[in-house]
């Protein structure tokens, strides 16, 4: 959440005062708000989740993790997904109202750990999930949303130019999960994939848009490489099967691309 941050504060620094709209952070209602606080034994990193919504009164929108930072003394946001669809997953809450934290990865009792999940995941964006994303994910509107991405990104230029999708380096490996009704568990992670966009053959250029400008500067570029940071949330059941991806969120962290020679080359 804090590299997500810090990436909406640098591309607002790239727009111009008319550009620029007032920033508005997001909030909860804390009335609505149902917590999922697990029971931590003395000497384990101290979290809960919860599903948020941002306007009172209505369902929730968000799925999100809290975790104490010692270093910091205090508690942070460190994993908000945006929840697609109303009906939350069903995490098990014992008599006294406890939840149960459970090993998101090794974990036996599970039919996939988050670096199967986060797999699954980025096959969505680099294939549209045609290989491992298809197998590990049955259909859910989160899963949807990010082939969607993939098919309308790919296609944007048409036969000017190409987008592709690949894995990157992640570096941020915490992962929390809870257990569910089912046996199984809703599992939060993170990944992060870049979009690479180029042109396809000599003579045409890539023009950032002005929200690219304080990475690109607003100088035309042969190709583009775009990072991006998302959180990630499925449940997962205990025996084998597919997972289901119930929310996410992404936020561009870095771009970065060759320049061209001239300014004056048609942009795709």
């Amino acid at each position: 959440m804090y590299a997500m941050s810090v990436s909406d504060f640098k591309e607002a620094e790239g727009l111009t005062a008319s550009e620029r709209t007032a920033y508005e952070p997001w909030a909860y209602d804390t009335q609505s708000a149902q917590l999922y606080i697990p029971r931590i034994a003395d000497g384990q990193p101290r979290w809960f989740a919860a599903a948020l919504s941002g306007t009172k009164g209505n369902a929730p929108s968000r799925l999100a993790v809290f975790a104490e930072q010692p270093q910091h003394k205090r508690w942070e946001l460190v994993s908000a997904a945006d929840l697609y669809g109303t009906d939350l997953p069903k995490v098990a809450l014992e008599a006294d109202g406890y939840a149960t934290a459970v090993a998101a990865n090794g974990n036996k009792d599970l039919a996939a750990g988050a670096d199967l999940l986060r797999n699954g995941v980025l096959d969505n964006f680099a294939t549209g999930g045609q290989n491992s994303g298809k197998k590990i994910f049955t259909e859910s509107k989160a899963s949807s949303q990010q082939i969607k991405v993939h098919d309308e990104t790919v296609t944007q230029y048409g036969n000017k130019g190409t987008s592709t999708f690949a894995s990157a380096a992640n570096r941020y490996g915490d992962v929390y999960a809870l257990k569910t009704t089912d046996g199984g568990a809703l599992v939060f992670f993170s990944h992060t994939h870049t979009q690479t966009d180029a042109v396809t053959h000599h003579g045409l250029q890539l023009n950032p848009g002005k929200d690219d400008r304080a990475w690109l500067h607003d100088i035309p570029r042969t190709s583009i490489r775009y990072e991006f940071v998302c959180n990630d949330a499925a449940t997962v059941p205990a025996k084998a099967g597919p997972s289901t991806l119930v929310g996410y969120t992404c936020a561009r962290t870095d771009a970065s691309g060759p320049p061209v020679n001239s300014a004056s080359l048609p942009s795709v």
